[in-house]
């Protein structure tokens, strides 16, 4: 760039080309990095706080593979975008270079425009009550026409006079129609707004209040709702002469410490220091505090001195080094260790949701190979090892593991050739580096449940309402965390549906699995597969206090099942329970597929990624104050689902003093219509007499004051 100008964030246009400032920015705009790394907090548009590290666009030129037909994609290329309304915290950049940028979307056709769009006009819940309120007042109109009629017609024949006949047929009107009808029925939903404030459920569409009333069915974001919001690491177990050894608890330790699988664990990740703390994914966070080793990354006075980023270094603390000293002395000596050992990360292949994991290269000090170390989810790892590393029962003891809803992440390592300098590796393809690894075994992780989950679910099932669990997280995790909770009760059955879409000329289909055996059901290649779920919620329904099934399926099924099958998606919402791996369009999509049964559907979520599912709800409560839940009609200050139970209470106190007041206002209106079109249907003399109407009944000469 020759010249660099300041210019007003609405003037930006798709390819223009910007300067990220070192101390970071709100970004106006979505923008694709070409040049440097930042490290960007997306809680705007994910709900994580969690800080993201953005590295430039790799040039296709450069690439091994030649990658010169792809074209850019926000989605694809989400690693190296940078959204509109994110927060950049911090840069890094090359020598004499700048951080830079090229606009690729601004306005309402950016990520956070797509969001605030989705907020202004989302589409119209419709609620019964009040349609048969309208329906109601209409039916009124029409008796009240009838009065108006008779009325007129009456009082010509008694020969009124034409402005006492207009006053009497416009109050008949005013009596049968009650005006004071929308804020009588306000007046429930106003005090039971105040008692929600009392006990911190905040309210921005006060009208949804009496809707929670009716609500039948809750679905409920897994992570930060159900449970804690971060996972502890519970234990490793590690992989020698392909077999797995004891799990381990304690990973710091002497033994381990310049092992590979340790390496790994302090290399292979995205951490990095913000004001001198670390900060990253918070799974990355646990794995390294868990190793305790300590982090050093070049200062920006490094940086400048270089041609190219300098590597991050770790290495351990000084008292997890073994010492070659008598164990007397071991105090004394252990800062008098004339070896040290560091690894510095060279280049750095960031996790893929897409791929499923994430790959360093790394060298330690003194080394003339480089290690490759990578991360991710076990059966991706395993795929891209040598078969001859992976254990035997490696299926078996991962599924165990998940069964018990842990989180397992697989560990792999291999010596790259000599002939790979530090250059080479700089614009060398992932592809290159993630295959012939040799797996080194698993870290299993553990996300507690929320001391208060169990007791509110259970609540909801007495008063038979249906949970659901919508999720991003692994199916048989998710399923896990289910039963844990009480979701799912132990003698309960799981079928998952994995739905394939059509492929080179095959029809879709769905293949049906018990979840605890991973076996297809029995004689399910024999049945068509739409009987199946017909056949087992016959089974459920008939057998009800036995066994009760449950349906599980993932987001790409759910999609496909949408696509092409949808006669069969009713029956599977009326008995689907878990949803896994869901995006948050597909969490939208799912509330609507609810809806469409006639359910009364709640959401409760505490991300960003809920934000459509929480507007789209009849009674969406959010647990999250971040900028991404104004979308939500309820937010709770506590962050646990026992607002829940409190929002239906209220909802239906509100509810009923609707229908009370609803009640009373048609009663008394009707009453009043009767009486007074009863009043004018006797014959009387009208007079009128100091400004007030004068009605002497014929039968007796007394005269009744109507004012």
């Amino acid at each position: 760039i020759s010249k660099i100008e300041e210019i007003f964030s609405t003037d930006l246009v798709p390819g223009d080309v910007m300067v990220i400032p070192l101390n970071g920015t709100v970004m106006p705009c979505d923008a694709v990095l070409i040049n440097g790394t930042c490290i960007v907090n997306e809680s705007m548009l994910t709900g994580e706080s969690v800080p993201v590290t953005k590295t430039n666009l790799p040039n296709p030129s450069v690439d091994i593979k030649g990658m010169g037909d792809e074209f850019y994609s926000p989605e694809i290329h989400k690693r190296h975008t940078l959204f509109c309304g994110t927060t950049v915290i911090q840069t890094r950049f090359y020598t004499g270079e700048l951080v830079k940028a090229v606009v690729v979307r601004t306005g309402f056709s950016t990520s956070k425009g797509q969001l605030v769009r989705s907020i202004l006009y989302p589409k119209p819940t419709d609620f019964k009550l009040y349609r048969d309120a309208y329906l109601f007042l209409l039916c009124l109109v029409a008796v009240a026409g009838i009065g108006f009629i008779y009325t007129i017609i009456n009082s010509i024949l008694n020969k009124v006079e034409i402005g006492v006949i207009i006053i009497e047929s416009l109050d008949i009107i005013t009596i049968t129609v009650p005006p004071a009808l929308p804020a009588a029925m306000t007046a429930g939903i106003v005090y039971a707004q105040r008692r929600l404030k009392k006990i911190g459920i905040f309210c921005i569409s006060p009208q949804r209040i009496n809707i929670c009333g009716q609500l039948n069915l809750v679905c409920f974001d897994k992570t930060g709702t159900l449970t804690e919001d971060g996972l502890d690491l519970w234990g490793i177990q590690r992989v020698e002469n392909t077999r797995f050894l004891l799990p381990e608890e304690n990973v710091c330790n002497e033994v381990l410490v310049k092992s590979q699988f340790v390496a790994c664990m302090a290399t292979c990740h995205s951490l990095t220091k913000i004001e001198g703390v670390l900060s990253g994914d918070p799974l990355d966070l646990k794995m390294f505090e868990a190793i305790g080793w300590i982090l050093e990354e070049a200062t920006e006075e490094e940086t400048a001195l270089h041609n190219r980023i300098m590597p991050t270094v770790v290495r351990p603390a000084k008292q997890l080094l073994p010492s070659s000293t008598p164990a007397g002395n071991q105090e004394m000596e252990l800062f008098e260790l004339p070896a040290i050992y560091e690894i510095g990360i060279v280049r750095q292949f960031p996790f893929s949701s897409a791929l499923q994991r994430m790959s360093v290269v790394a060298r330690v000090l003194g080394d003339k190979k480089m290690d490759a170390y990578m991360k991710g989810a076990p059966e991706v790892i395993a795929s891209l090892c040598k078969p001859e590393t992976v254990p035997v029962d490696f299926e078996k003891v991962l599924e165990d593991y998940t069964k018990q809803g842990f989180r397992v992440i697989a560990l792999a390592h291999r010596k790259l050739e000599s002939k790979l300098t530090w250059h080479k590796v700089q614009n060398i393809s992932r592809d290159v580096i993630e295959n012939n690894m040799d797996f080194m075994g698993l870290i299993v992780m553990q996300n507690k449940l929320k001391q208060e989950t169990p007791a509110v679910l259970e609540d909801l099932h007495k008063a038979n309402i249906r949970t659901v669990m919508v999720t991003g997280d692994n199916m048989l995790t998710a399923v896990s965390v289910a039963r844990d909770c009480g979701m799912i009760l132990p003698q309960d059955k799981v079928i998952i549906a994995e739905a394939l879409p059509p492929k080179d000329g095959k029809v879709a289909k769905i293949n049906w699995h018990y979840a605890d055996t991973l076996t297809p059901c029995s004689n399910s290649s024999a049945i068509d597969s739409e009987a199946i779920p017909i056949k087992l919620v016959h089974d459920s329904l008939e057998d009800l206090q036995v066994t009760r099934y449950h349906f599980a399926m993932n987001g790409k099924s759910f999609s496909v099942i949408l696509e092409h099958f949808q006669d069969l998606a009713p029956k599977l919402m009326l008995h689907g329970t878990v949803f896994a791996r869901m995006a948050p369009d597909q969490k939208t999509q799912l509330i609507e597929a609810l809806q469409n049964v006639d359910y009364f559907v709640g959401m409760c979520g505490d991300g960003a990624n809920d934000c459509g599912a929480l507007k789209r709800a009849h009674g969406g409560i959010s647990l999250s104050e971040l900028e991404a839940s104004v979308a939500s009609p309820f937010t709770s200050k506590t962050p646990s689902i026992s607002c829940v139970p409190n929002l239906i209470r209220e909802g239906r106190a509100a509810l009923m003093t609707s229908f009370c007041v609803f009640k009373f206002m048609a009663l008394y209106s009707i009453i009043q219509y009767f009486s007074v079109t009863l009043l004018y249907s006797v014959s009387t003399v009208i007079a009128y007499r100091d400004g007030a109407f004068i009605k002497a009944f014929e039968p007796k000469n007394e005269y009744v004051c109507i004012h």
